[in-house]
């Protein structure tokens, strides 16, 4: 399915799991709907309580002139049920600003509310609603051409975050004793030049990582000098100018230079004080909690193995080979993880098959990537003598800027 390929096969499970609430449902957020229905999500419910006027026929496609005079909600409710019948959708023919009001509670049974168009008091009220019940907020704000987006929850925590830059979690600079011994098992100056030539780069590097700091007291290089030497060492070992394998092993050698250890934004994440868990904490910090303990015992100060090797010029016998290396360390790795995960559920009287091996797994490729986002409150913002210009943004329609924002911490 092409949406699993945006956004992967958990992105559409949560997608199909999704119960959404759209409030008002003027151009902005039906096509906010009509994306999100198309893309398979489980339930909808939209509320506005205005009727369809000639002028929403010029700017909202999901109406029409047979529309004018009946109710909004229930048109486009129609309509994008037509889109997809899968999806359950209904409507609530109620202005938003009374539902909130008059009936708070109706929010809790939705993991996400789109609120469209509100006032700034209704603004402040539905984001206390929804923080209190753990439900995230998004507020779209439209003006023509123009408008805003603005994310609101407490607390967003995130596994499969996807980053665009990412180094391959090869361990060249400290391989585990199986890598190792796998290395030692491959001779570099082998006069088989068919060998020679399909040696993998990552046991190249590895090998050559050995031979400096064997030559270099234990260190690896740091200088722009000595890793041009390093490469030198590298290069010194090509039989022929056409050994694709020790071109590919020179332009990954600052793979090796890489630090060693977890880096700076996921230690801020084990030192968060939700890694301090009880019987309330949610399965991500749990983990978290776990993969503390991991990183102080098993792991030797490394997260789990991710457990999957790039492309790169060998035989196929010594890819498939050095590939099970990693996938036998990943499953290790994942194992002491899960056994973790359990005993810490068993400690606060949790199921402990209620983290189920999928997402633990899932967890344990992702560790180096994890992500915690946190919103402050909209009222703040509102509040805020100090930001006098965002305060424009959102209440004032013919404040003529485009803006998306998106605040990650407080």
């Amino acid at each position: 399915m092409l949406f699993c390929r945006i956004w992967g096969e958990k992105g559409q499970a949560a997608l199909e799991k999704a119960s959404i609430c759209l409030l008002n449902c003027g151009p902005t957020g039906s096509e906010t709907l009509k994306n999100l229905v198309l893309g398979g999500v489980g339930s909808i419910t939209i509320v506005d309580g205005s009727k369809v006027e000639v002028g929403d026929l010029g700017n909202n496609f999901m109406v029409d002139e047979s529309s004018v005079g009946q109710s909004k909600a229930e048109c486009v409710c129609a309509f994008l049920q037509e889109l997809n019948d899968a999806v359950k959708a209904k409507f609530i023919e109620e202005h938003p600003e009374e539902l909130i009001e008059t009936n708070p509670s109706f929010f809790s049974q939705f993991t996400l509310v789109i609120a469209t168009q509100l006032v700034e008091d209704s603004m402040v009220k539905l984001d206390r609603i929804c923080r209190e019940a753990n439900i995230i907020l998004i507020f779209a704000r439209s003006y023509g051409l123009m408008g805003l987006v603005r994310i609101s929850v407490k607390e967003h925590t995130v596994i499969e975050s996807k980053p665009d830059h990412f180094l391959d979690d090869l361990r060249l600079n400290d391989p585990w004793p199986e890598l190792r011994r796998f290395a030692e098992t491959i001779d570099l100056n082998t006069t088989d030049a068919v060998v020679h030539k399909h040696t993998p780069y990552i046991i190249i590097l590895v090998k050559m990582a050995e031979e400096w700091t064997n030559m270099h007291g234990g260190k690896f290089p740091s200088t722009r000098e000595e890793k041009k030497q390093f490469k030198d060492l590298i290069k010194s070992k090509m039989s022929t100018v056409d050994e694709e394998n020790y071109k590919e092993a020179m332009e990954a050698s600052f793979k090796v230079f890489s630090p060693v250890g977890i880096g700076p934004n996921l230690q801020k994440i084990i030192n968060d004080s939700c890694a301090e868990v009880d019987s309330n904490s949610s399965d991500f910090w749990v983990m978290v909690a776990a993969m503390k303990e991991f990183i102080a015992s098993e792991g030797g100060g490394e997260t789990p193995l991710e457990g999957s090797i790039p492309d790169m010029t060998s035989s196929t016998e010594l890819y498939v080979n050095l590939q099970k290396t990693y996938q036998a360390k990943a499953e290790a790795d994942f194992l002491a993880m899960e056994q973790r995960v359990k005993n810490l559920l068993k400690k606060f009287s949790r199921d402990p098959a209620s983290i189920s091996k999928a997402n633990i797994k899932s967890f344990c490729r992702n560790a180096r990537k994890l992500a915690v986002c946190r919103y402050r409150l909209v009222e703040d913002e509102f509040n805020s003598p100090a930001q006098p210009e965002l305060q424009k943004y959102l209440t004032d329609e013919d404040y003529g800027y485009v803006i998306a924002y998106h605040r990650n911490m407080d």
